[in-house]
């Protein structure tokens, strides 16, 4: 009986959730809500469901490469989970508030806990990149293009936030997973449904092992005509949390490792590590965007300590939300992660030459 009345009430919030999403693109199509041009290219990465399918590797490639192309990029983001002000100070501050430069592109000014985590690790990694927060993107763009003199900005995690006018819409399904049960949230993981792929230019098929033209033929039911990259995650490289020296893939190799993570798929993390020749014998897991205190971190590497392990072994999302510890009894490391492009190069490349060479809208 009790599960009967759980999935009952999953159903109406699912049935509520999806009457929200419907009325609010009803109001953007038909203009009774303004969407905002910034008269600059805006490039929105996102997806349709919940859950990691990898928007901050795929956001850094596209800055980098526009970087790369001569490009003044400017990566938006809400900065899901920093620290903000109460909800009734936000409420009378908004307007005139500033957003937060996490970097201008040319030094990192904002720790993980006040710009993000995300946000953070992305400044971190892209010098020549500005990075701003602010729940308001629209706000945040005009700051990056008035104060920054950015020509080019990515929304990250822009897929439903439709406020700010997008030049092109960049999004991501996991191929292992691509839409759950098909159901809207809470019941199911959709954040909005399937079909509304056909919005989308490109689509980034990530976590692609094998053969995934069942799940192409699935997008190709919602859209027939985007550019279709398939992507994996490639771990990179090992770095200490704290000195940031670096260890080659192959050390992993034989080692026995801990793992301590707060993501969205904990599972296919401590699986890299596994392909990688590791042997994992102990994993902590905590909530997406969990931020630690010292003690939950130093436990975590007491515990590797006492069960005689190698290392503790964390994410570079993790990793930017540790206080510093200035010795500890073991390493702790994180697994550097990038987007490898298996097929569909030409198709990335031409929707770059499109950033960068069409009329401004």
């Amino acid at each position: 009986f009790g599960i009967r009345m759980l999935l009952v009430f999953l159903k109406f919030a699912s049935c509520l959730f999806a009457a929200g999403v419907a009325i609010r693109y009803f109001l953007y199509r038909t203009g009774l809500k303004r969407r905002y041009p910034l008269g600059i290219q805006v490039i929105s990465i996102g997806n349709v469901t919940a859950g990691g399918t990898g928007k901050t590797p795929v956001t850094e490639i596209f800055a980098r490469t526009l970087a790369a192309e001569g490009r003044k990029v400017a990566i938006l983001s809400r900065g899901y989970r920093r620290k903000e002000a109460p909800w009734w100070v936000r409420m009378f501050t908004q307007v005139v508030s500033k957003p937060l430069v996490v970097s201008d592109g040319r030094h990192v000014l904002l720790d993980s806990a006040t710009g993000g985590d995300e946000p953070y690790m992305l400044a971190s990694n892209l010098p020549g990149v500005a990075v701003v927060v602010d729940r308001d993107r629209v706000k945040a763009g005009r700051y990056a293009i008035k104060r920054l003199g950015c020509d080019t900005l990515i929304l990250d995690d822009g897929f439903q936030y439709q406020k700010l006018k997008h030049s092109i819409e960049v999004v991501l399904v996991d191929a292992t997973n691509p839409f759950g049960n098909g159901h809207m949230l809470p019941r199911g993981v959709l954040r909005e449904p399937a079909r509304h792929l056909k919005r989308a230019d490109i689509i980034f098929l990530t976590k692609c092992r094998g053969d995934v033209s069942a799940v192409r033929d699935e997008i190709r039911r919602y859209n027939a005509t985007a550019e279709i990259v398939e992507c994996n995650h490639a771990p990179r490289v090992l770095r200490d949390v704290w000195s940031r020296e670096e260890y080659p893939l192959s050390w992993l190799e034989g080692k026995t490792t801990c793992t301590l993570s707060g993501i969205a798929s904990p599972k296919g993390f401590e699986n890299s590590l596994r392909h990688l020749g590791a042997k994992v014998v102990w994993c902590e897991r905590y909530a997406d965007h969990h931020r630690y205190d010292a003690s939950e971190v130093l436990y975590a590497l007491n515990r590797t300590a006492d069960m005689g392990a190698d290392a503790l072994v964390t994410t570079e999302k993790d990793a930017v939300r540790f206080p510093r510890f200035e010795t500890t009894p073991v390493r702790c490391l994180y697994l550097r992660i990038a987007i490898e492009i298996i097929s569909g190069r030409e198709s990335f490349d031409q929707i770059i030459n499109r950033i960068c060479f069409r009329q401004r809208a």
